[in-house]
C-alpha cells in the first residue's frame, strides 16, 4: 500500500480531496456497496480504513524524512569536497597570473629593444635604398640621353608594365626640371614613352573593367592617379560603363540600377569615389538624358502629345534626381537640379503658351462637336430679348391672345455633364502639368491663366449660354395645355457642373494661389460668376413657378363650371373635373422640381409654389356660389389639393390648406351651427372678414342673414 500511496502522491497536480474520494470508493467496492444496496453502508469499516491509512502515511513520512536526512548529509559532504577543490584552483590561478605578468614584462622589454634595433636598421637602410633607387633611375635616364631607340625590356615587356610605369613617371617628373637647350631630345623621348606607358595602362584598365577584375582595376587606378592622364582613365571607365543601356528603349528604367551597380565598383577602385560618381552622373544627364529629351520633344505638331511627353520626361527626371541624390557629395547638392533645368530650359520657357493654346483648342473643339451633334447654331444673346418676352406675355394676358413665340428646342437643355467632365478633365491635366512645369514665381499667374480658359468655355460659353436659352424657353401659360417646363432640368445640370467646377478649383487651383495676391482676384471673379448664375437660376425658377400658377389660374377660370359648386339637381359627391385635371398636371411638376432642385433652393421653390397655389385656389373659390351639394364638391376639391401639396412637405402650406378646408366647411354646415364652427380651434384666430366672405358664398345667405345665426360674425 505504501508504494501505491507514493504513486498517487507523486502525481501532478495532487489534490487531497480527490485522494480521499478514491480511497472511499475503493473501500466501498471492497465491502460490496453499490447504488442498489446503499443502505448497507458500513461506517466502521470506513473509519478503520482511514485510521490504518493515517498510520501508513505516518510510517511513509518517517521513511521519507530519514531519506531526506541521508541526502542532505551527502550534499554537505560533496559541498566540502568541491570547496577544497575551488580553493586549490584559485591558488593555481594566482600563480599563473604572476607568471603571466613576468612574461609580459620580458616581452615588452624585448619588443622595445627590437623597435630600437629596427629604427637603427631603417636609418641605415633608407639612404642605401634611396641610393640604389637613384642608381636605377640614373641607369634608365642614361638610356634616354643616348641617341637612338630605347632597347630596355622594361618598357616593352607587358608583364613589367607596373615597373615601367613607376620608372617613367619618375623620369618624367625629373625631366621637367632639365633645361630644354641641352636635353630637348631626351625630354621628347621621355614624354613619348610616358604617353605610351600611360596608354597601355588605360588599355589594361579597360580590359580589367570588362572582366570586372576589381583588384586589378584598383591597382591600375592607383598607378594612373600619378599620371597626368588620370582623367582619361575615369572617362574610359564612364564611357565603357554607359555604353550598353540597362533599360532598352526606356532609358529611365536602367539608370538608377546602373548607378547603384557602378557606385559599388567606384568605391572600391578609385581613391576619390565622390568626384568620380559625380562625373559619372554628369555624363548621364549631359549626354544620355539630354539627347533622349531632344529626340522625344522634337515634334511639336501634336501639342497635346508634346505636353504629355514633356510632363512625363520632366517628372521622371526629377524622380531620377531624387533617387541619385544619395550618390552626390554635399558640395554638389544642387547639381542635379541645375542639370535638369539645362535639359528642359528651352521647353519650360514657353510652356504656358503651348499649354494655354492646347487647352483652348481642346475646349473649343469639344464645344463645337457638342453643338454640331445637337444640330444647333449658337445665337448671339440679345439685350432686349427678355424685355420683349415680358411685353408679349403682358399683352397676351390682357388681350387673351397669344402673340409670344417661345422656342423650347424640343426640351433640349444644351447642358451636357459628359462635355463638362471632359473639359474639367482636360483642365485638371493641364493644371497638373502646370504645377510641375512652372517655376514658383510664375505658378500663380499660369494657374489663373489656365483657369480663366476653363471658365470661358465651360461657364460663359456653355453654362451661361444654356441658362439664357433656358430662360427664353420657359413658356407662358395659355389654354388647356399644361406648360412644358424644362428649366428644372437646366437647374439640376447647372448645379452638377458648378459642383464639379468648385471641386476642381478647391483641389487644383486654390492651393497654388492661396498665399499670393492672385487669390483675392480669383475669389472676386468666382463670386461674380456665381452671382450671375444664381441670378439666372432664380429668374428661371420664378418664371417656371409663374407659368405653373398662371396655368392653374387660367385653367380654373376657363374650365371650372358654376354648376360644379351649385348643381341644380342632386349629384354624387366627387371632385370636379377641373380640380382633378389641375392635380393631375401639378403632381408631375412637383416631382420634377424635387428631383432637379436641391438644398435651400428646393425648400424656397416648394414654398413659393405652395403659397401661390393656395392663393389661386383661395381666390378662385371666392368667385363661386355654393349650395349643399356644391359645398360637398368644393370640400372634395380642397381635399384633393391637400393631398397634392403634402408632397411639398411644407408646414406653412399644409396649415394654409387646412384653414381653407375649414372655411369650406362653412359652406356646408347647418345655419344654426355656423356660430360654433366659426369659434372652433381652426377659425377662431382667423380674420372675421375672411370668414364673412366665405359665408356670403352660400346660396342660402339671404335667409341666414335675416336670422340670428350670424350674430357676432357679421358685426
Amino acid at each position: 500500500m505504501l508504494a501505491q500511496y507514493m504513486d498517487e502522491f507523486e502525481q501532478e497536480p495532487f489534490e487531497v480531496s480527490e485522494f480521499i474520494e478514491r480511497l472511499t470508493w475503493r473501500i466501498n467496492n471492497e465491502v460490496g456497496i453499490t447504488g442498489k444496496n446503499a443502505d448497507d453502508f458500513n461506517p466502521v469499516a470506513l473509519h478503520e480504513t482511514f485510521i490504518q491509512t493515517i498510520k501508513d502515511m505516518k510510517i511513509l513520512q518517517e521513511k521519507q524524512q530519514a531519506k531526506c536526512e541521508r541526502l542532505e548529509e551527502s550534499l554537505r559532504q560533496e559541498q566540502v569536497t568541491h570547496t577544497k577543490q575551488i580553493c586549490k584552483l584559485q591558488e593555481r590561478h594566482q600563480v599563473a597570473i604572476d607568471w603571466f605578468g613576468q612574461l609580459d614584462e620580458k616581452i615588452n622589454s624585448v619588443a622595445g629593444k627590437i623597435i630600437h634595433l629596427g629604427e637603427q636598421l631603417e636609418n641605415v637602410n633608407t639612404p642605401r635604398s634611396r641610393t640604389v633607387e637613384a642608381q636605377k633611375l640614373l641607369n634608365h635616364m642614361s638610356e634616354f640621353l643616348v641617341p637612338g631607340p630605347i632597347l630596355n625590356d622594361i618598357f616593352t615587356d607587358s608583364v613589367r608594365l607596373y615597373e615601367a610605369a613607376d620608372v617613367i613617371q619618375k623620369l618624367y617628373t625629373i625631366s621637367q626640371d632639365l633645361p630644354v637647350e641641352k636635353f630637348a631630345d631626351s625630354k621628347r623621348k621621355i614624354e613619348k614613352m610616358y604617353d605610351e606607358v600611360e596608354r597601355r595602362l588605360i588599355e589594361e584598365f579597360a580590359t580589367a573593367q570588362k572582366c570586372e577584375d576589381i583588384e586589378k582595376m584598383k591597382k591600375l587606378a592607383q598607378i594612373l592617379s600619378q599620371f597626368k592622364g588620370y582623367t582619361q582613365c575615369i572617362d574610359a571607365y564612364i564611357e565603357q560603363s554607359q555604353m550598353t543601356p540597362y533599360g532598352g528603349k526606356d532609358i529611365f528604367i536602367g539608370i538608377a540600377p546602373m548607378c547603384k551597380h557602378h557606385y559599388e565598383i567606384i568605391k572600391k577602385v578609385f581613391a576619390n569615389p565622390a568626384q568620380v560618381m559625380s562625373k559619372f552622373i554628369l555624363n548621364i544627364y549631359q549626354l544620355k538624358l539630354h539627347q533622349y529629351a531632344l529626340t522625344k520633344l522634337d515634334d511639336k505638331k501634336d501639342e497635346e502629345k508634346y505636353l504629355r511627353t514633356l510632363y512625363e520626361l520632366y517628372s521622371r527626371t526629377l524622380k531620377l534626381s531624387s533617387d541619385l541624390q544619395i550618390y552626390m557629395s554635399t558640395m554638389d547638392d544642387d547639381l542635379l537640379q541645375k542639370l535638369t533645368q539645362q535639359i528642359f530650359t528651352k521647353h519650360l520657357a514657353n510652356y504656358v503658351e503651348v499649354e494655354s493654346r492646347c487647352l483652348t483648342t481642346k475646349c473649343s473643339t469639344e464645344l463645337e462637336r457638342f453643338y454640331i451633334n445637337k444640330k444647333h447654331q449658337k445665337k448671339p444673346t440679345e439685350r432686349f430679348q427678355e424685355l420683349r418676352r415680358d411685353m408679349q406675355a403682358l399683352i397676351g394676358t390682357r388681350a387673351n391672345i397669344n402673340i409670344a413665340q417661345i422656342e423650347d428646342y424640343g426640351g433640349e437643355t444644351f447642358l451636357c455633364e459628359e462635355l463638362s467632365i471632359n473639359m474639367l478633365q482636360e483642365a485638371k491635366a493641364a493644371l497638373k502639368r502646370c504645377r510641375l512645369l512652372s517655376s514658383a514665381i510664375e505658378l500663380p499667374t499660369n494657374v489663373i491663366k489656365l483657369n480663366d480658359i476653363l471658365l470661358r468655355f465651360l461657364m460663359h460659353e456653355h453654362v451661361v449660354y444654356a441658362l439664357e436659352l433656358g430662360l427664353q424657353a420657359i413658356p407662358i401659360a395659355e389654354g388647356k395645355t399644361f406648360p412644358q417646363l424644362y428649366f428644372f432640368d437646366v437647374v439640376q445640370k447647372t448645379n452638377i457642373i458648378v459642383h464639379l467646377l468648385e471641386k476642381l478649383s478647391n483641389s487644383a487651383v486654390i492651393p497654388c494661389i492661396i498665399n499670393t495676391p492672385k487669390y483675392s482676384d480669383f475669389m472676386f471673379k468666382r463670386r461674380l460668376l456665381m452671382e450671375q448664375i444664381e441670378k439666372s437660376l432664380d429668374q428661371g425658377l420664378e418664371r417656371s413657378i409663374n407659368a405653373i400658377i398662371s396655368w392653374v389660374k387660367l385653367y380654373l377660370q376657363n374650365e371650372q363650371k358654376k354648376t360644379d359648386y351649385k348643381p341644380e339637381t342632386d349629384m354624387d359627391t366627387i371632385s370636379s373635373a377641373a380640380c382633378l385635371q389641375v392635380v393631375q398636371n401639378l403632381q408631375p411638376a412637383l416631382k420634377q422640381a424635387k428631383r432637379c432642385v436641391d438644398g435651400d433652393n428646393l425648400q424656397n421653390v416648394l414654398h413659393e409654389i405652395g403659397v401661390r397655389f393656395h392663393r389661386v385656389i383661395f381666390d378662385h373659390l371666392q368667385t363661386m356660389q355654393y349650395n349643399t351639394a356644391g359645398a360637398m364638391c368644393a370640400i372634395c376639391d380642397v381635399n384633393e389639393y391637400r393631398k397634392c401639396i403634402r408632397e411639398l412637405e411644407n408646414p406653412l402650406v399644409t396649415q394654409l390648406f387646412d384653414i381653407l378646408h375649414a372655411l369650406c366647411n362653412l359652406l356646408l354646415v347647418k345655419p344654426e351651427n355656423l356660430q360654433e364652427v366659426c369659434t372652433g380651434e381652426t377659425l377662431n384666430y382667423l380674420d372675421k372678414s375672411v370668414v364673412r366672405q366665405f359665408i356670403q358664398l352660400r346660396a342660402d345667405f339671404r335667409f341666414i342673414k335675416n336670422t340670428n345665426y350670424l350674430k357676432g360674425i357679421l358685426e
